[in-house]
């Protein structure tokens, strides 16, 4: 178990859960919120490294056959704590709101609905795979907190950074309500048999 716990791809999901408070302690260094240039690329290149990580712990634990059990089980939990961490601290510091507030819900509303769906069907022994829309829904919603975390700091170096994060914000939302859908559409079915 100890060894299966502390194998590479595991290390790389570990690393992904500490990276959520270090990217929030740059938007608290100076003691207050506050999203200087500095913070913003500190944090941008954090996320950067932990949003690479999340693609090959899957990807080694796969082909070095390291799966395992505490992997699966955080995994999910520490890409939920980064993408939660972030749309928090941008609405937060005033990156996106009005009604880009809502994009940012309808996205933690799926992960927590998602979340407790999986944990239900995992107790009748029910897997939900993980569709290709889906992982293109996290990839797109990575690439939307990344323009989001520059906000006015990669405004300054590409214009219109923030707007194009927020709208790829939306984008992925609209993909949430629709993969959200699907998983609630294979649970149902197990719901209602009960």
């Amino acid at each position: 178990m100890a060894s299966s716990a502390l194998n590479i791809p595991n290390m790389l999901t570990y690393g992904r859960i500490v990276a959520v408070p270090l990217i929030v302690l740059c938007f608290f260094i100076e003691g207050r919120l506050h999203g200087s240039d500095l913070a913003r690329w500190s944090a941008l290149a954090i996320f950067t490294i932990a949003s690479i990580t999340d693609f090959f712990d899957g990807y080694l634990a796969r082909i070095w056959d390291q799966t395992s059990n505490i992997g699966r089980m955080l995994d999910p939990i520490a890409d939920k704590l980064l993408v939660s961490a972030i749309l928090l601290l941008v609405a937060a510091d005033g990156t996106i709101a009005g009604w880009s507030i809502w994009a940012a819900i309808i996205i933690l509303c799926r992960e927590i609905l998602v979340s407790g769906l999986r944990e239900y069907l995992a107790a009748l022994k029910v897997s939900v795979p993980v569709t290709w829309i889906a992982k293109w829904k996290t990839t797109l919603q990575m690439l939307a907190l990344g323009f989001l975390l520059a906000g006015p700091a990669g405004d300054k170096v590409l214009p219109y950074t923030t707007q194009i994060g927020i709208g790829m914000l939306w984008l992925a939302a609209l993909i949430t309500i629709y993969t959200g859908y699907d998983y609630f559409k294979a649970g149902l079915r197990h719901m209602v048999d009960e």
